[in-house]
């Protein structure tokens, strides 16, 4: 995108950024995605909100996009929290270019009249506080790109005794973990294909970054849960499924798996809506490849929204869409049979 097109709140709500290295010539190399842009003075990265002014690079900073109140199951997290409300909040930007995203107006810059809110971390983890909120989240837009940001926010929010976390596509470089680690709690990472030309085409993206974007998240000690959502004729075959499963249940059988349904969005309206029949369908097969915690979402009331425990079959926390409807499951995270379901209950 040039950059009379862009925002022009991008140029003067920005700060140094933290996750960067300097090289000669007053060219920098963003290190806070997989993109890794070198980029030279008055030029921006893939995500256009990090750019280079004179040799020192600037991210996003003092604004949101919005924020709301929601279930952390919208986030979706079902092992973290259940049935806690957090504060969502994000900004604008995003490094990937994803052809179905559902949030492109914030995502994407498609809308020209952008309106930034001001704000500082401390209004807004007083907010999330003053609200009994249990939870800081950033989402909408891709937090890697404004992870600085974010960061602030979440050390306001530790401060309050709140619990952080990122909706993300997972494209995380090991200096961007190391960043965030200290601050930062929960992490949903995408997993949007198993076939790398789709990545790259669709996305904008490499697969095998994504790959190691997902194990540096599991291997940095953040909670993490992965998100496929599921696109007719793009990465619903049985064949697709299993590949993704079998990578997930290779890292860890207890990773939880959430399966979601399409809605035609941005461009691509003349796919159709996912059938439940298909999420359930890759539910059956990602039980047959090992992983223990698989769910279905955007189709409230299908079926596989509860938390099992694998050893006894007892419901643990029984949901429809967003709402947990009973809690068996302990404080500890133990099942009434004695088994330790992974994530964090309390």
């Amino acid at each position: 995108m040039s950059e009379n097109r862009l925002p022009a709140f991008l140029n003067t709500l920005c700060r140094e950024a933290a996750i960067y290295e300097k090289a000669a010539g007053a060219v920098v190399r963003c290190l806070a995605c997989a993109h890794r842009c070198v980029i030279a003075p008055g030029g921006r990265g893939r995500c256009s909100v990090r750019f280079n002014d004179g040799g020192k690079l600037q991210a996003p900073w003092g604004y949101i996009s919005g924020a709301a109140a929601d279930p952390i199951e919208k986030k979706p997290f079902f092992h973290a929290l259940p049935g806690a409300r957090t504060l969502s909040f994000g900004m604008f930007g995003c490094n990937f270019t994803c052809d179905f995203c559902q949030n492109n107006d914030i995502s994407g810059f498609r809308g020209r009249s952008l309106s930034p809110l001001e704000t500082d971390p401390e209004t807004m983890a007083a907010e999330a506080a003053s609200l009994g909120l249990k939870a800081l989240v950033s989402t909408y837009n891709e937090p890697l790109i404004t992870a600085e940001w974010a960061a602030a926010l979440f050390s306001a929010a530790k401060a309050r005794g709140l619990r952080t976390a990122f909706v993300s596509n997972g494209y995380a470089t090991p200096e961007a973990a190391a960043f965030l680690r200290p601050v930062l709690d929960f992490w949903k990472a995408d997993l949007k294909s198993f076939d790398p030309e789709k990545y790259r085409r669709v996305c904008g993206a490499e697969l095998a970054a994504v790959r190691a974007g997902i194990e540096t998240i599991k291997a940095g000690g953040f909670w993490l849960e992965v998100v496929t959502l599921l696109i007719p004729g793009f990465n619903d075959s049985d064949a697709e499924i299993a590949a993704m499963a079998s990578y997930l249940a290779g890292l860890s059988r207890n990773i939880p798996w959430h399966l979601t349904a399409f809605h035609p969005d941005h461009l691509r309206t003349a796919a159709p809506p996912t059938p439940a029949a298909t999420l359930l369908r890759a539910r059956d097969i990602a039980l047959k490849k090992g992983l223990r915690y698989i769910y279905c979402g955007n189709v409230p009331g299908a079926g596989g929204e509860d938390t099992v425990c694998p050893a006894c079959s007892a419901k643990l926390v029984e949901r429809r869409g967003f709402s947990v409807h009973s809690r068996l499951i302990g404080a500890d995270g133990n099942c009434p049979c004695g088994e330790t379901i992974p994530g964090i209950w309390s």
